[in-house]
């Protein structure tokens, strides 16, 4: 119970930030800088199409995320861990990816709200979560799950489904979906 509220009131804060971003772009004009300058630097997250909705890539499974996010992946797949998320539109093809963390030899940070404001400024509708293990497990850790579990819960309310979460090596990757656990 407590876990939901917490998620509850993280994903509301991101949501009110993702407002507050849209409605401000543009409204700048006509502010004089006597009035803009105790003002802190306004944020801007940027996201541009470059491909035709044609061209692209089309997930339909698990084994389609890993070729995917195998091909993306940093060179340091084996050396320290990271995070990345794909953002799909309604027809699960990919509008993008995002990394989302980087960390060290045996784990790194994932932030919900980062997740979600990437999610929210791209209009994706379902996001797959990956992240590597370096050294070559592919069990996911009790951590692995939790975090799975809230980010699920989180998307409910945001309306952004979390389709998959894969554990990812260079021999091959674990799918929570596949698994039943998403």
């Amino acid at each position: 119970m407590k876990n939901s509220i917490i998620i509850l009131i993280l994903v509301l804060v991101a949501t009110v930030v993702a407002i507050s971003l849209y409605l401000k772009k543009g409204s700048e004009e006509g502010i004089g800088s006597a009035k803009t300058k105790n003002r802190p630097p306004k944020l801007r997250i940027v996201y541009s199409k470059k491909l035709k909705t044609a061209d692209r890539q089309k997930i339909s499974s698990s084994a389609d995320a890993y070729r995917l996010l195998k091909d993306i992946w940093s060179k340091q797949i084996e050396t320290r861990e990271e995070m990345l998320v794909l953002l799909l539109d309604r027809s699960n093809n990919v509008l993008g990816y995002h990394l989302l963390s980087v960390g060290g030899i045996t784990g790194t940070v994932a932030d919900l709200r980062l997740l979600f404001s990437v999610a929210l400024e791209s209009l994706a509708t379902s996001v797959i979560l990956s992240h590597n293990h370096p050294s070559g497990n592919l069990s996911p850790s009790e951590q692995d799950t939790t975090l799975t579990r809230k980010i699920k819960e989180a998307g409910v309310i945001m309306d952004i489904t979390l389709l998959d979460h894969l554990i990812i090596t260079n021999e091959g990757y674990y799918s929570f979906a596949d698994e039943g656990i998403i």
